[in-house]
């Protein structure tokens, strides 16, 4: 069979052979991972529907590089040549105008892991002087993640969203570096999880990541994840790109076929 097709084994074995070193020598201090352990592969990965209002755009695409003038690291993205592409619209002008919502993540291959055990977020944004223009330097995606927070508070149920929200960015026309969510930024509850806990979006002092934490450490079962994802709005339009969304030892590349495992050095 294999001279039928013109390659001896051997030859066979030397393009194998070098398939696997292009594939170990990935950019960004990451290293190609095997997807198992349910740490996620580009079959679960996927718009939110229930999560999602109006008519947003999160699609896995080429680029951006750019824009015009950008050159160097800063002008593509940081791993590989995708990321997810995402488009939200502004405020709601009346009920029957949502603004919009979107949430780009994995349903499957986090449930049940627990909350406790994250110690590592954080991704990469492609974020436009536009952007900072509609809404200022803060105009920026989030991390969300849908958690059981199995707090013993009795006002509270077993289901909130635990959300980072990244500090300002002012960089424009360019991918950012690595935005980590445990050492920036602030962490809120939706809900009455929020109120228990002190950790809500209006809340005079933001919780830091180590602090939501703690407060979810409150001596009862342990907190579990439901679902994670990449999301935006409803605040500000926005026009821009994720990519190397971080989650532990494992770097998630948005490609325009689909979303990579890689192992993080």
């Amino acid at each position: 069979m294999n001279r039928r097709f013109g390659m001896s084994r051997g030859t066979a074995l030397v393009v194998t052979a070098l398939a696997a070193i292009v594939a170990s020598t990935l950019p960004g201090s990451a290293s190609a991972s095997a997807e198992t352990g349910g740490t996620g592969g580009s079959d679960h990965w996927g718009v939110i529907a229930r999560n999602t209002m109006g008519s947003p755009v999160a699609a896995l695409r080429k680029g951006p590089f750019g824009t015009f003038g950008v050159q160097g690291p800063l002008a593509a993205p940081p791993y590989g040549a995708g990321s997810l592409g995402i488009e939200v619209a502004d405020h709601a002008t009346s009920l029957a105008d949502p603004a919009e919502k979107i949430d780009f993540g994995n349903e499957v291959d986090f449930y049940n892991k627990p909350v406790l055990d994250l110690n590592k977020l954080g991704f990469h944004v492609f974020q436009t002087g536009e952007n900072v223009e509609y809404g200022g330097a803060k105009n920026l995606p989030t991390i969300r993640l849908e958690i059981d927070a199995n707090l013993n508070d009795p006002t509270t149920d077993d289901y909130t969203t635990l959300t980072w929200v990244p500090d300002a960015l002012p960089v424009t026309n360019q991918w950012s570096g690595y935005i980590d969510a445990t050492t920036s930024g602030y962490w809120f509850l939706a809900g009455a999880e929020g109120t228990a806990t002190g950790c809500t979006i209006s809340a005079a002092t933001p919780c830091t990541f180590a602090q939501v934490k703690a407060a979810l450490d409150d001596g009862g079962d342990a907190p579990k994840i439901l679902t994670v994802a990449v999301g935006k709005g409803r605040d500000h339009l926005w026009a821009g790109a994720v990519d190397g969304l971080r989650i532990n030892d494992t770097i998630y590349d948005f490609e325009a076929n689909g979303v990579r495992a890689l192992r993080a050095n």
